[in-house]
């Protein structure tokens, strides 16, 4: 299960959570929105290499009953509605690609502290708290501060957070993004039917 929150034009949406299934190899992505009330029951599907690039996507509720399963682009405006990054991007090992990018990044510049706090909880998961701060504002820079949640025992991210600089002194600096993974289960052996649309516990038409 995943609980994201995102700004998006200047305004932090609600929290979203989603039941997630990723696959490493071909990757794979299905999606099940579970709240706020207005996704809830909208599924998606994503493989690369297959259905010309597009995702299987159905609305919730009655919408699904008129509607039915449409293709979309991934990147293209409907899918991306609400969201900072499309579907191709999901799960802890894009995660992980895109921390390594932005880290090595950030090393060129310099003005990057860093601190580490052990005996943090996630969902009752003891981590270890990276946090990562850049005290002046710069163009090079994509957050004023960074978190990310390493799980002791699974050695993965469970959770990771970033903020803007506040606009006024002493301002509590505005959430950028934030994804955390709750539940998290590994290697639990994923097959074609995970990501087919003809899945009997699905909902496509």
């Amino acid at each position: 299960t995943v609980a994201k929150r995102e700004r998006l034009n200047g305004e932090l949406g609600d929290y979203q959570y989603m039941f997630l299934k990723v696959r490493q190899k071909p990757f794979s992505v299905y999606i099940y929105f579970l709240d706020p009330p207005s996704l809830k029951g909208q599924e998606l599907i994503w493989i690369e290499g297959q259905n010309n690039g597009k995702l299987w996507a159905h609305p919730p509720g009655l919408q699904n009953m008129l509607i039915g399963t449409v293709q979309l682009d991934p990147t293209g405006t409907l899918a991306m509605r609400g969201q900072r990054y499309p579907v191709t991007e999901v799960g802890i090992a894009n995660l992980v690609k895109r921390l390594i990018e932005v880290g090595e990044q950030d090393a060129q510049y310099g003005e990057c502290e860093v601190k580490f706090f052990q005996g943090a909880k996630i969902n009752d998961r003891t981590c270890t708290c990276i946090q990562v701060m850049h005290p002046v504002p710069r163009r090079n820079f994509i957050f004023h501060i960074a978190r990310i949640f390493i799980d002791d025992e699974l050695n993965l991210p469970l959770r990771y957070e970033s903020r803007d600089w506040p606009k006024e002194p002493g301002e509590e600096p505005p959430v950028i993004e934030e994804y955390t993974y709750l539940n998290l289960k590994t290697n639990v052996g994923f097959t074609d039917a995970d990501f087919d649309i003809r899945n009997p516990n699905y909902q496509f038409k």
